[in-house]
């Protein structure tokens, strides 16, 4: 039986490309800057619904870097706003070393700043002009715009179309997979899918 087809990105959308899996797996990454691991079977159904998208932006993280490499054969432009959210102290860390903060609301989660770090409210501040920047690209296309970033820069993003911060902590972002935010004359508005993935 054939698989169904993913809807079409057409129009004045801005689509968010979380980056392909890190190299090596396990640890907290923001700013610490890893490579990814690109499996080129996983990459050409990416690549093929991507391919007549002509508006890109990147994070300047490698793995971002590399992951648009892989679907487009070039790097679109940096973009040092859509780096991911910087963890501080504990970037880089393995996930058994990291603090259990499962107890936090939502709330107060997205209120935690790690020492030398920012919080996930204060990654939604530092994104949210990029968004809006590259959502005023689509409108004045009338086009898709498509950012290879990070699974912050996507809630962050979330949070931007829909009002609360704290509730678009709640969002599952795999990798590969696309969020994708309707456009309008004043920037994104809605949400048209989160943690899309080819299945």
């Amino acid at each position: 039986m054939p698989k169904p087809q993913m809807p079409g990105i057409e129009g004045p959308q801005l689509v968010v490309l979380r980056h392909a899996p890190i190299a090596e797996p396990g640890r907290l990454c923001g700013r610490t800057d890893v490579a990814a691991r690109i499996d080129p079977r996983a990459m050409e159904p990416l690549a093929e619904r991507l391919a007549g998208i002509v508006l890109r932006g990147s994070s300047p993280a490698l793995r971002c870097q590399q992951t648009a490499q892989a679907v487009w054969g070039a790097v679109p432009a940096l973009d040092p706003r859509l780096w991911e959210q910087n963890f501080g102290i504990h970037d880089g860390a393995d996930y058994a070393a990291l603090p259990d903060l499962g107890v936090l609301t939502n709330e107060a989660l997205a209120a935690h700043r790690n020492e030398d770090g920012e919080s996930f409210a204060d990654l939604c501040t530092r994104v949210a002009p990029a968004v809006q920047a590259h959502a005023a690209r689509a409108w004045e296309a009338q086009a898709p715009v498509v950012l290879v970033a990070h699974a912050g820069v996507a809630r962050a993003s979330i949070a931007l179309a829909t009002g609360a911060v704290p509730a678009a902590l709640s969002f599952e972002i795999s990798p590969l997979s696309l969020t994708r935010l309707r456009v309008g004359p004043e920037g994104v508005f809605s949400v048209i899918a989160v943690n899309e993935v080819r299945g």
